[in-house]
């Protein structure tokens, strides 16, 4: 059985740690901070086996220099289109590649998806997906390279191919953004009762010093709005002729909302 844990670093990040408990390998997906780390393996008495990047910023590669030193056989596999900009990557990857990690008798699909940055990737092993900053609770990642026009295309194209994935598909996203995206939710679908109770279950967990995530695939359907786009009251009432047009509407809302 794997157990995955987050690893809090940064203001708002998760390093997700995958482990098992009859071994001493683990895997760490997007390891902007190596400190933190190496305080879970020294108090956990894990070697660390490999990591996974989703993309290339630094709040995900940071630490990957420091591990790389410290353990010389690490694998460290993130995406081919990105790799000028990830040079500590042993391993690159594209779209629909298999990652074995056979100490762990583990495997993940590659899925690649472009928005957030043109290279971004996710790993995926059902029911579990790594998503970087492509998929957040009831968000999605900004659009930060190219044209917002084709970024917002890409993104959303991207967004239709994690949910097309099982609707009880983990989604471990590696930011703690869930209260401040349901603010804004609920500014577009003030009435949407799923994304009332989500809220309010969501507040008692971060009240209590817990994390809201991983989220699933069949709430996001319900509670996010960049996955609603079909709506065609929520099209209508937004002023969109099409599923496309009102994601770029509501990713350059998003990028405008002070909650």
């Amino acid at each position: 059985m794997t157990t995955i844990i987050p690893l809090p670093a940064f203001q708002d990040n998760y390093i997700w740690v995958l482990s098992q408990s009859d071994t001493p390998w683990c895997v760490v997906v997007d390891p902007g901070d190596a400190s933190v780390v190496n305080d879970y393996l020294i108090q956990n008495e894990k070697k660390l086996l490999a990591v996974l990047i989703t993309h290339h910023h630094a709040d995900h590669t940071g630490g990957l220099m420091q591990l790389k030193q410290q353990w010389p056989e690490l694998r460290i596999i993130g995406p081919t289109a990105e790799h000028a900009r990830i040079p500590a990557l042993t391993e690159t990857v594209g779209d629909g590649a298999i990652v074995v990690l056979p100490q762990l008798k583990q495997q993940f699909q590659v899925i690649a998806i472009p928005g957030h940055t043109a290279g971004h990737i996710a790993f995926y092993s059902a029911p579990v997906l790594f998503c970087g900053d492509t998929l957040f609770s009831a968000g999605c990642g900004r659009l930060l390279e190219g044209e917002f026009s084709e970024s917002a295309i890409k993104m959303y194209q991207s967004l239709q191919r994690l949910i097309s994935l099982p609707e009880t598909t983990e989604v471990y996203c590696t930011h703690e953004y869930t209260l401040a995206n349901l603010r804004f939710a609920l500014s577009i679908e003030p009435d949407n009762l799923d994304l009332q109770y989500y809220q309010q279950q969501c507040q008692v967990k971060r009240q209590n010093f817990k994390p809201t995530l991983p989220s699933n695939i069949g709430l996001e359907k319900k509670v996010n709005p960049f996955l609603r786009c079909n709506n065609k009251d929520l099209q209508l009432k937004h002023n969109q002729n099409s599923a496309q047009s009102l994601f770029a509407y509501l990713r350059m809302a998003k990028d405008q909302f002070k909650s």
